[in-house]
This record gives structure tokens, sequence and C-alpha cells, in this order.
């Protein structure tokens, strides 16, 4: 099985466009167009080539977490036993109030980001769900007090 993945690339439009796009993904194709100052068939092109060639994956709404009621979140750290990775992915995918997590190099095997409504949901997440999980050795937990994002991609 080939898992390379093919780079798509981007020009300066493609930039603009997906910048625009992150900003406010519900943006119309003519303001789009005046934007990133080209035409709005050439807009279209663009977008579907970009979406064809999952560059673009979708479009969502970014929440603010704290508002909708998930003001406590941590990074947990796993250290897993070496074959359980795929069971233990699996398992995470489910678990409530786990946002995202990722399989990593270093001193640790997983890293999952955990957003709860209060302490008292977290500790029970962190310390009954995800330890009672198979192939689970130990955890680290650092909880989350203040945090940025750059969803904007300004860096892109």
């Amino acid at each position: 099985m080939d898992n390379a993945v093919t780079h798509v690339q981007l020009d300066d439009v493609d930039r603009r466009l997906i910048k625009e796009l992150v900003r406010d993904g519900r943006v119309s194709m003519l303001e789009l167009a005046r934007r990133a100052h080209v035409s709005r068939t050439h807009v279209y092109a663009r977008i579907e080539r970009l979406e064809n060639a999952g560059v673009i994956e979708g479009y969502a709404a970014r929440i603010n977490m704290e508002k909708a009621g998930f003001a406590t979140s941590a990074f947990i750290a796993l250290t897993i036993l070496q074959d359980s990775w795929r069971g233990l992915s699996e398992q995470l995918k489910t678990l409530r109030y786990v946002e995202r997590f990722t399989l990593v190099g270093g001193d640790f095997d997983v890293l999952v980001v955990v957003r709860a409504p209060d302490n008292h949901t977290l500790r029970d997440v962190v310390l009954e769900r995800i330890h009672s999980m198979a192939g689970i050795r130990s955890s680290r937990t650092w909880l989350v007090f203040e945090e940025w994002n750059n969803l904007r991609c300004e860096w892109l």
C-alpha cells in the first residue's frame, strides 16, 4: 500500500484564497474573488481544484469552547504498550470530551487534548476512562490556563 502524500503546489492566489476561507468559510465566491483580486470564475476553478486535490477538506465553524461550556482543558501525554496503538486510537475516537489526539515520537507516545465542562469531569475522563483503556502504561497531565491558536494561517 502506497502511503506517499502528493503535495500540491500552491501559488500566491491559492494562498490568498485559503487564508480568506480560513478567516471566513461562509464568504461568497464573489467577495472571495474581490479579496483575492481575481475573477469569480477563476475562484470557482481554484476552489474546485483545491477541494479535489484534498487541500481543502471541508468547511467548519470555529467554536469558542469556553463560551460553549467547556472551560477546562488539558493535554494528556500517554505512554502505551508497543502493539496497542490501533485499538487505543479507536477507543479514543469514541471518548466524549476528547478533542484530538496525536501519535508522536519522543518521551511519550500519544498526546491527547481533552476539553471538559469542569475539573470533576476532566478528572473522570483522565483517571477513570483513559486509564482504564487497555494498553495504557502511564500518563502525564498538563492543565491549560490560557491558549492561542493561529487558525487564520497567517504563516501560510
